[in-house]
């Protein structure tokens, strides 16, 4: 027998094992039939507490944190699930907006490896279970990571005796592995072209996936979209007999005002009895345009769990004071989203993997720290490198392209090649050692008086914020 795990540490280790990126994901890696099977071997654990559940291309973290910040605030004791983590793996799996205990995660680590080392292999099984373990079977497949880290998940939150559950989706949500939840409300956020070589190739099939996570006479609270996403959503709204938010209907955003400190705005609801208006401003301590938008979409998912949801989840049925949501919004920490972590030179570093949130991550640096910074980027292969290059390059002295880190395909040279076709030869530079990058960039920073952008994907940020903080 086993010995009992004594630290998180040992517990992430273990999970790691089930990484393997030499074989890749492949489509039987997603079956929600198997993670429902997963769960009940568990004793359905996702069940523990009233949740909500978030899915989208860019945004969906912000609103995560938000949604757990308001909760926490207003005395429900939250467990948060999230990715990717910046700094510590256990940011993905947080309660109250800080890890939970030591105690918390070996005691859910023990009951997850009994789960797959014991209760897997035990013959009494049912057919229909074993077959979906069974790696010689034609659909089957051992547990995957994100299946058992999801697991591990709920296993926490149930040990924590917790109130509330936000929970994202890891990757497009009508086969993630976090879609076995019946949530309070399910919310959307912007859908972009994001990995298209599992999501779909169109703005159509891949928002699709998304709406998987819709549920049968749940609320759906959804972010602005373009017509041809907006319209799936609508139609699987209806579907579901979902009554539908999109915000630009219910809401309107005004005032808003970045500096480097945060952002402050005004918002109104209208057109709809559920919804009231506030009196005054709000400011979330994140700069950025599009944080106002994720704080306007958290603060419309609060007014509708408070006002339309019955039944079990009555201890919902009070509306957040305001003070509250404007407290939650105002001490909001997320690293990695706008997070200046050196002041001589300026630096920020931004988690912007698609082609809409780095534009507006570019603006907001522009608008803040005025044109001719430096820029160290770098992104994973499936991403739409060409658009991002269109976006990015305009407005800076000096672009470094670098590794975005070892996680997943990366191809630097490609990322180089585009940028020098759409910013020119003497403004990009390939330097695929990240640490020599920002070397480099923070030694023309400071010759020139330059602020830094890293940005591209969350796990060049991570190696940044690294590098920088051992210094």
């Amino acid at each position: 027998m086993k010995s009992k795990f004594t630290s998180s540490a040992e517990v992430f280790d273990w999970l790691s094992g089930f990484i393997n990126l030499e074989r890749g994901q492949k489509p039987k890696s997603f079956r929600i039939d198997r993670m429902e099977a997963l769960a009940q071997l568990a004793g359905n654990p996702h069940k523990c507490a009233p949740s909500i559940h978030i899915a989208g291309s860019k945004g969906k973290g912000s609103v995560t944190s938000m949604l757990a910040a308001m909760l926490t605030a207003s005395g429900f004791c939250t467990a948060r699930y999230m990715s990717p983590h910046v700094a510590d793996i256990r940011e993905r799996i947080c309660i109250d907006g800080s890890f939970f205990s030591e105690e918390a995660y070996c005691r859910a680590g023990d009951e997850l490896r009994d789960i797959v080392e014991a209760r897997l292999h035990d013959s009494s099984l049912p057919p229909s279970a074993a077959q979906l373990f069974d790696t010689s079977a034609p659909d089957g497949c051992e547990p995957t990571y994100w299946e058992l880290l999801t697991l591990f998940f709920f296993l926490c939150a149930r040990y924590a005796k917790c109130d509330a559950m936000a929970v994202e989706t890891g990757l497009g949500g009508r086969l993630d592995s976090t879609n076995i939840l019946d949530p309070l409300v399910s919310i959307i956020t912007l859908i972009e072209l994001e990995h298209t070589n599992f999501l779909g190739g169109t703005i159509a099939e891949i928002a699709g996936e998304k709406a998987g996570i819709i549920k049968q006479g749940k609320p759906l609270i959804l972010a602005e979209q373009c017509g041809e996403a907006l319209e799936v959503f609508r139609k699987k709204a209806q579907e579901k007999n979902s009554r539908l938010y999109y915000l630009p209907e219910i809401s309107e955003l005004t005032d808003i005002n970045i500096t480097s400190r945060g952002t402050s705005f005004s918002l109104l609801f209208s057109n709809s009895s559920l919804l009231r208006t506030f009196d005054s401003t709000f400011s979330v301590a994140i700069p950025g345009r599009v944080q106002a938008q994720n704080a306007a979409l958290t603060i419309a998912a609060m007014e509708v769990i408070s006002k339309e949801i019955t039944g079990e989840s009555i201890k919902f049925q009070k509306r957040i004071d305001e003070d509250v949501i404007r407290k939650a919004l105002a001490n909001i920490v997320i690293p990695a989203r706008f997070e200046k972590i050196s002041e001589t030179p300026p630096f920020i570093i931004d988690g912007a993997h698609t082609p809409e949130s780095l534009s507006l991550c570019v603006e907001t640096f522009k608008t803040l720290y005025g044109e001719g910074g430096v820029m160290i980027f770098g992104c994973a292969a499936d991403k739409d490198v060409l658009k991002m290059a269109e976006t990015a390059h305009s407005g800076f002295t000096k672009i470094i392209i670098t590794t975005p880190g070892t996680f997943k395909v990366s191809d630097p040279a490609h990322v180089y090649e585009t940028f020098v076709k759409a910013a020119g030869e003497q403004k990009v530079s390939l330097v695929k050692d990240t640490q020599e990058a920002v070397r480099q960039a923070v030694f023309l920073a400071k010759e020139r008086k330059l602020p830094v952008l890293g940005t591209g994907s969350f796990y060049l940020v991570s190696e940044i914020r690294k590098i920088l903080f051992q210094k």
